[in-house]
């Protein structure tokens, strides 16, 4: 696993700085806007125990490539490029397809806008209420 400084050598080695932005904490109230702005949003966690990262940049219109570990299959759905995060070779090619393929990028971004749509809180809540009643009955 790389380490931060691995991390910017390795962008500085590869002349990315002008395309590569490592935000850090980024506020809440600029996210959309930043995700809005991505050509991509790449995941390729290890382990989350959610992934909302997923479901924002969907809800941007981001298209996205994630990890087919941990939660994230079932978060991303058919919506994203899922890939194993150990797999670098199959990273660079799915990002490769998202930045260099118009239409991929473009399914992408429909896939995502309309599965981020079933997430919701109220929906949450109403399932959460029905597993409750499941295990009182």
């Amino acid at each position: 696993m790389l380490g931060a400084n691995e991390i910017h050598t390795t962008i500085d080695q590869l002349e990315l700085s002008a395309s590569v932005v490592l935000a850090g904490r980024v506020p809440d109230e600029h996210l959309p806007g930043l995700y809005a702005q991505a050509s991509l949003l790449v995941m390729p966690s290890l382990y989350e125990g959610f992934g909302f990262p997923v479901l924002e940049a969907m809800a941007a219109g981001t298209p996205v490539v994630v990890s087919n570990t941990s939660s994230l299959p079932e978060v991303a759905g058919t919506a994203a490029i899922l890939i194993s995060p150990n797999d670098t070779m199959a990273l660079a090619e799915a990002i490769t397809s998202v930045l260099e393929r118009p239409q991929c990028a473009a399914e992408l971004r429909a896939k995502g806008l309309s599965w981020a749509q079933q997430f919701n809180w109220r929906r949450t809540a109403a399932e959460t209420i029905e597993v409750y009643r499941g295990i009182v009955s």
